[in-house]
Formats: C-alpha cells, sequence, structure tokens
C-alpha cells in the first residue's frame, strides 16, 4: 500500500485528503465519509482508516479526506449542504484520476448521511453506512438509493440508538443489507478487525 497525502480543490478551497493506492490493476476506488466536524471527527478517525485498510485489502484505491474546515481543509463548517459538495469534489477528482473505475461511498455516523446523498446524485456500485445517526440526519428526504446498500450497526451504541436505525432500515426500498454487531458501541472499540470482515463478506465481489 502507498499512501499521498494531497490537497484537492474543493468548492470553497481545498480539501486535505490521503490516497492509499496498492498494487493492482485499479477497477474500483472507495471514498470515505468522517464523523461530524463539530464533534472533532476527521479523516484520521479509527473506524475511517479501518475503512480505509478494509478496501486496500479489497484491492481497491482508498480515499478520505477532511470535510472544509477540518485540519487544513479550507472553510468553516456547512451544515451538511457543504460536506455533501466537498464529497462531490473529491468524486469529480477520482474520476478524472481514474475514469474507467467503479465508485464506492462509505461514510460513518454523520459521514454516512453524506456518502448516501453523494450516492443518489453519481454512479456508485456499493454504498456502506456504519452507525448512521438517522436521528440526526435528514434521511427522510433522502432520494431513493439504487446501488446495494450495506449497514453496519452495533448493537450497545451509546450515540446512536440502535433501534431508531433498525427501524428506519425496515422502511427503506433499497438492494439493502443490515448486520447487527453485538457487544458493540459507537466508536467500535475492540471490534474494528469485526467491522472490516463484515465488510468484506456483505459487498460485491468479482
Amino acid at each position: 500500500m502507498h499512501k499521498q497525502e494531497i490537497f484537492i480543490a474543493g468548492p470553497v478551497g481545498k480539501l486535505e485528503a490521503v490516497i492509499q493506492t496498492v498494487n493492482t490493476p485499479i477497477t474500483r476506488v472507495g471514498i470515505i465519509c468522517h464523523p461530524n466536524p463539530l464533534q472533532e471527527g476527521t479523516m484520521q478517525n479509527k473506524v475511517v482508516t479501518t475503512v480505509a485498510k478494509t478496501f486496500n485489502a479489497m484491492g481497491m484505491v482508498a480515499v478520505r479526506f477532511n470535510y472544509r474546515g477540518v485540519g487544513q481543509s479550507v472553510g468553516e463548517y456547512g451544515a451538511i449542504s457543504g460536506e455533501v459538495a466537498d464529497c462531490m469534489a473529491i468524486v469529480q477528482w477520482v474520476h478524472q484520476q481514474w475514469p474507467q473505475a467503479k465508485l464506492w461511498l462509505a461514510g460513518f455516523s454523520f459521514g454516512a448521511y453524506i456518502a448516501a446523498e453523494v450516492a443518489t446524485k453519481v454512479a456508485c456500485e456499493q454504498l456502506i453506512s456504519i452507525a448512521p445517526a438517522v436521528d440526526r440526519m435528514p434521511y427522510k428526504t433522502l432520494p431513493t438509493v439504487l446501488c446495494p446498500w450495506l449497514v453496519i450497526q452495533g448493537e450497545d451504541d451509546e450515540v446512536v440508538i440502535p433501534e431508531s436505525v433498525y427501524t428506519w432500515f425496515d422502511g427503506l426500498k433499497a438492494h439493502k443489507t443490515l448486520v447487527r454487531l453485538p457487544e458493540t458501541g459507537h466508536f467500535f472499540h475492540g471490534k474494528l478487525i469485526d467491522l472490516q470482515q463484515v465488510i468484506e463478506a456483505n459487498t460485491l465481489t468479482d
């Protein structure tokens, strides 16, 4: 795995990003969206970096980035719509670098919504939502997600109410899979290897 720290042009200025590439033909690229920037969420979050490592293990390029106003990214909090625009800029950059590669989108907590909204705007092969904050984010107005959608929820989540996620998931009209992880809190302490295994076992392979 080769890791490169770069800046990508965003809607309000440069966005700090980390690109992790692998020594295999590049057919898929996964973008990972981090948790709430107002609660110290960054692309260095352990769940985010675990997903990036998982994508690399699956032979994919992994791209993680800081939203506007986080780390060295220019700007200030964009009230969800700004963060969606930032992710769209990352998608555009990915398409320029690897025009033939299929896109995967993943997000954790706040970032799960950002990835989901972007998945309704661009061609996406796989969406992964980890502990989606369904009570705090505008999922009720989210357009239909057409690609396969994996939702991963810890049963002992102390931040996102698991029952709210299960009820929301039951009402989804989508090509969907839910995996509940027992004895798992919001930040997946001690469960990161389990998270990686769930992603590998429940997403597209060819």
